[in-house]
């Protein structure tokens, strides 16, 4: 739903709604702030009589497609791929920017319960994979399923309902919040615009916010804010941000980026504790803090897979020592 012009009161609606609620918040807020605007009552007669209708009706994205400024522009249709019993298949999957391949073919599985860990040299397309599996990013061509359901095409917030969470290399907390705030905005019943408005801090959430926050080592710094935080903590903060929505599979982008080495020792812990249960695909640079945390790793060099197994053999490959670890 695009922000309606100043100057005509015009309105359109790109690609699906995401929940009639959203829209009808939308226009709440809209009518509160364009108490005049000419064609304010026949937009809303109007979209009271499209809310009415099934949202299915709006097109979905069914193939590649990337956003410019609200619009969409299609991409190759994507492979079908095949049916798995690994919570994540990656199969054929290409992106090419400007006719560079920055993921080529590129094809690998995680298993439940798996902590994988992918290195490689600056440029081997290590960010992309995880851009491409949460979706900021569309493939040109391949397949990615989750439980068996295809991935590419969705939207991100479609993705991360799935299942899937997220976390940037830098931090993306809210600083001026709270710990606690920052775990309680993170629970799975506010996402939605009706969540938010009817959230209530239940005995429930109280719980499990709790029980995250010294998972995660901050259980006296709940009513600290989080501007407050050491840069290992605010790591932290938003790996419990990711514990709160439950997700069957983490994407972590270079976890321990920054940290010394006792909290680097410390996240160690705490990764192969929450990996119980669910599945952990980590970027790293660190070597020790890669032996000491995967069962398996995949080596990426120009978008492919250089090598893959456990440590002790990535250790043992020439090919490897060669292009990344320098021995």
């Amino acid at each position: 739903l695009r922000h309606p012009s100043r100057d005509t009161g015009q309105v359109s609606l790109l690609g699906e709604l995401s929940e009639p609620v959203d829209v009808l918040l939308w226009v709440f807020i809209y009518r509160d702030r364009h108490p005049t605007t000419k064609g304010t009552s026949r937009f809303i007669s109007g979209l009271s009589q499209t809310l009415g209708r099934e949202v299915d009706r709006f097109p979905q994205k069914t193939c590649a497609c990337s956003e410019r400024d609200g619009h969409f522009t299609g991409g190759q249709s994507m492979s079908s791929g095949s049916s798995t019993d690994y919570l994540l298949a990656v199969e054929d999957l290409t992106v090419s920017f400007d006719g560079f391949k920055a993921v080529d073919s590129l094809t690998f599985y995680v298993d439940a319960d798996e902590l994988r860990v992918i290195i490689g040299p600056n440029g081997a397309g290590k960010t992309t994979v995880l851009d491409l599996i949460s979706g900021k990013t569309a493939a040109s061509e391949g397949s990615i399923k989750f439980n068996n359901q295809e991935l590419l095409g969705k939207r991100e917030h479609a993705i991360v309902r799935a299942g899937v969470g997220r976390k940037f290399q830098t931090p993306s907390i809210y600083e001026d919040l709270t710990v606690l705030e920052n775990l309680e905005i993170s629970f799975p019943w506010g996402r939605t615009v009706w969540g938010s408005l009817t959230f209530n801090r239940t005995p429930e959430i109280s719980d499990k916010i709790h029980k995250v926050a010294e998972e995660i080592y901050l259980s006296d710094k709940l009513d600290e804010k989080a501007e407050l935080l050491s840069h290992g903590q605010k790591q932290w903060l938003e790996i419990g941000m990711l514990l709160v929505q439950e997700p069957e599979l983490m994407l972590l982008d270079e976890p321990v980026a920054g940290m010394s080495v006792k909290e680097r020792e410390a996240t160690a812990k705490l990764l192969k504790k929450v990996a119980k249960g669910r599945s952990i695909i980590i970027i790293e640079h660190d070597m020790e803090f890669v032996e000491s945390i995967a069962n398996r790793v995949t080596v990426l060099h120009m978008g492919k897979i250089l090598a893959e197994g456990n440590m002790a053999e990535i250790k043992a490959n020439e090919t490897v020592k060669h292009v990344y670890l320098g021995d």
